[in-house]
């Protein structure tokens, strides 16, 4: 008998876990892959974090908290987790990229500047923006290991007791009185509290509730760039997302990965639907051509040969928002998901909140924008601090 199981190991998981086990509970973790693994949303080497959201001003006080528990996790297990960069928000002004990270640095007083177009091609000469294009740079931006954050998040979790299963699924799940029973490959286990975080696999672990998550295949591609990966290093380039008119955005980073290992760009939000079981893993290099085209005339270093590229999910939902919340009518099951696009710069907090309602039923969080509810009422309202 455990006081949790964790549901998922993948970025939100492992968090889950861990804050879980440092709080002295007697926590289990289910994997269905290895450790920090490829087949769900939290690889690629690299997430975007930064602070001057154009999502929303109410995103801010959690990425705060985030950045904070960022840092004890790098103090806590040595890891390098986390590079500050800068982050370039680049786009016409009156786009959602640009005006709504503005919107969300005065609202917070966050430090940034906004870049006309001949600025931005002086300090970042790899950049070709168009004439109506301006930029709004923060300093606090960077990027996360995800791999590294993850295997963090279960030593940590480890360290305090938590017991971690891996290559073995969950089966299904049911109420056990006041508890949870869930059934593995290798038997049932139950707990006081359930935490699903369970990413792609959501829409099938939380069938039934109505939350209208849906699951794309993303790519992720590496190009060699031009003249070498110096001019795009780490402690020279920052992590960029790019609108062009009509609202398509793409993103890229620095050269994470040093000389010979490329520099990383993709399309935000742009992909087919799909599910765990049929993704196509396969990316023919032709499929990068229509970003290829697009960096050519804006990062024009990047618009050389492709070295490699790499499918994962999103899981989203209608309104791009997460879902966080217990469950309607189990009060001892709590609900994560709907991170895709945006939610791993979040995981640090987003695990100090999943333990809070697991263990208290509330959080001192304001997480009123995640309520399932906001689905055609067809789930109860999330509890809050």
């Amino acid at each position: 008998m455990y006081d949790a199981i964790v549901l998922g190991l993948g970025g939100m998981g492992s968090a889950a876990a861990a804050h879980l086990a440092r709080r002295g509970r007697r926590v289990l973790g289910l994997e269905r892959f290895g450790p920090a693994h490829d087949r769900g949303s939290s690889h690629g080497e690299s997430r975007i974090i930064r602070q001057a959201y154009f999502e929303g001003p109410a995103y801010v006080p959690l990425l705060l908290r985030a950045y904070e528990l960022w840092s004890q996790l790098e103090a806590d297990t040595g890891a390098d987790l986390l590079t500050l960069t800068g982050a370039l928000m680049i786009g016409p002004e009156d786009s959602r990229t640009v005006a709504g990270a503005v919107a969300s640095a005065r609202a917070w007083d966050l430090p940034h500047e906004v870049l006309p177009a001949a600025e931005l091609r002086r300090r970042f000469p790899t950049l070709a923006p168009g004439p109506g294009d301006v930029a709004l740079h923060e300093r606090r931006g960077g990027f996360l290991r995800p791999e590294a954050v993850v295997s963090a998040h279960l030593a940590v979790a480890r360290r305090a007791g938590a017991e971690l299963r891996f290559a073995d699924p969950a089966l299904g799940w049911e109420p056990d009185g006041g508890g949870v029973a869930v059934r593995t490959a290798s038997g049932t286990v139950r707990a006081d509290h359930l935490v699903v975080t369970a990413g792609p696999w959501a829409p099938q672990v939380l069938a039934g509730l109505g939350l209208p998550l849906v699951v794309e295949r993303q790519v992720q591609y590496w190009f060699d760039p031009r003249g070498g990966t110096g001019a795009f290093a780490p402690d020279r380039h920052p992590v960029w997302i790019w609108e062009e008119p009509g609202g398509l955005q793409f993103y890229g980073f620095p050269a994470v990965g040093g000389p010979g290992g490329g520099v990383k760009a993709a399309f935000f939000r742009r992909g087919a639907p799909t599910t765990p079981e049929t993704i196509d893993r396969a990316v023919p290099p032709e499929e990068a051509d229509d970003l290829r085209a697009r960096l050519r005339r804006s990062v024009p270093d990047l618009g050389g040969p492709l070295l490699r590229a790499t499918a994962c999910m999103y899981t989203t939902t209608p309104d791009e928002h997460f879902v966080i919340d217990r469950h309607p009518s189990l009060p001892q099951v709590t609900l994560a998901g709907g991170f895709s696009g945006h939610g791993f710069k979040f995981v640090s907090v987003v695990g100090e909140i999943l333990a809070d309602l697991a263990l208290a039923g509330s959080t001192a969080h304001d997480i009123g924008l995640f309520r399932a509810a906001r689905f055609a009422g067809r789930a109860a309202a999330a509890p809050r601090g």
